[in-house]
């Protein structure tokens, strides 16, 4: 009976230095969690997307940074996704159309865009317009990180 006893002693006691310790495991494991990115200490994929001429308040210069995603852009998670989805190895996210290349005299406005900054480890430095059915293709490839305007 004493044996019993002073086995239900020592498990009772394990038990409650177990709980005791793993009740401190949250507190530790919040203190150490990482404080938020701010945008000014963001590296990695980074751009700047200006766009002029888009009308209904689309004008602006906005910041998009990905990998993890912020800045100023309006529908950031949708630009940078659109943005993983166009990249491929090998290619350029934002290759110009080819010279020589057959495109319909479709004009779709006055709009532009310039877009700089760092995708993918490379430097980017591309204009945008809508000034035939090529660079509409263009364009619309890389919605929503730039505005949606329609074909």
């Amino acid at each position: 009976m004493r044996g019993q006893l002073r086995r239900f002693l020592l498990g009772a006691s394990a038990s409650v230095v177990a709980l005791t310790s793993l009740s401190a495991v949250p507190a530790a494991a919040s203190a150490l969690a990482p404080p938020p990115v701010r945008d000014e200490d963001r590296v990695g994929d980074h751009l700047t997307v200006t766009v002029r001429h888009a009308g209904d308040g689309r004008d602006g210069t906005y910041e998009v940074y990905c990998h993890p995603d912020g800045g100023s852009h309006p529908d950031v998670r949708g630009a940078c996704g659109v943005l993983d989805r166009n990249t491929r190895w090998g290619r350029d996210t934002f290759a110009p159309v080819p010279d020589g290349s057959v495109c319909s005299m479709q004009y779709g406005g006055p709009t532009t865009a310039h877009i700089t900054g760092t995708w993918a480890g490379r430097p980017v430095d591309a204009t945008y317009d809508r000034s035939n059915g090529c660079q509409i293709d263009r364009w619309n490839r890389l919605v929503p990180l730039l505005p949606d305007l329609g074909s």
